[in-house]
């Protein structure tokens, strides 16, 4: 199984990785936690990449997935560079590559904006930033039909939430989460009551 978490900056991707891959080895499935290379690199360099440097960051994002062993949760995919490069650089040159990887993956989990931004020095760009990069991802997710879920909630409300979309058939998971294939997000706050943030919602609040 291969689970891949993204989501724009300060929203909490990092922390889920490593808490899902934590919950799934303890309940004894071996799991490998694939942290960020883009966070890496910044720390290194001091900087941010330009634009003629995103590719050799997509490129070593997915070299690390696909050399991680047992279940991989990873914090992120090529598709954020690829988003990044686009909203950033107005450069779509990498879409073609990071869709194509994004397919090996069984599920593909987007942490929301519920989250507080918190600031973390040059490595992000602040909420509006945030909100640009969060409705490409949606809009590029949708655009090409990668079915998808939204995950909601603050600490263990949210690895809870991840848990039942990525292990519906585990005790916890109600009803509606069984029936969950990677769903088409239609919008994030809607009057539909069967919409991925009411069903999440309830997920996390125990409703």
């Amino acid at each position: 199984m291969k689970i891949a978490i993204l989501g724009a900056e300060s929203t909490g991707k990092s922390t889920l990785s490593d808490g899902l891959a934590q919950a799934l080895t303890e309940a004894g499935s071996a799991a490998t936690a694939v942290d960020e290379y883009l966070r890496e690199w910044c720390l290194a360099h001091k900087r941010t990449p330009r634009a003629a440097e995103q590719a050799a960051i997509a490129y070593e994002q997915a070299r690390r997935v696909d050399t991680a062993t047992g279940i991989v949760v990873a914090d992120t995919t090529p598709l954020m560079t690829a988003v990044y490069s686009d909203v950033l650089f107005a450069d779509g040159s990498l879409y073609p590559m990071a869709l194509a990887h994004l397919a090996s993956f069984t599920h593909v989990l987007v942490t929301a904006l519920d989250l507080p931004w918190v600031a973390d020095g040059y490595l992000r760009d602040g909420p509006a930033g945030q909100s640009a990069i969060h409705e490409r991802l949606k809009a590029v997710l949708e655009q090409n039909n990668i079915a998808h879920a939204m995950v909601y909630g603050r600490g263990e409300q949210r690895l809870r939430a991840a848990w039942a979309a990525v292990m519906p058939q585990t005790e916890g998971a109600d009803a509606e989460s069984r029936t969950y294939q990677r769903w088409m997000s239609g919008c994030e706050k809607c009057s539909d009551s069967a919409c991925e943030h009411k069903l999440f919602q309830g997920l996390t609040t125990g409703a």
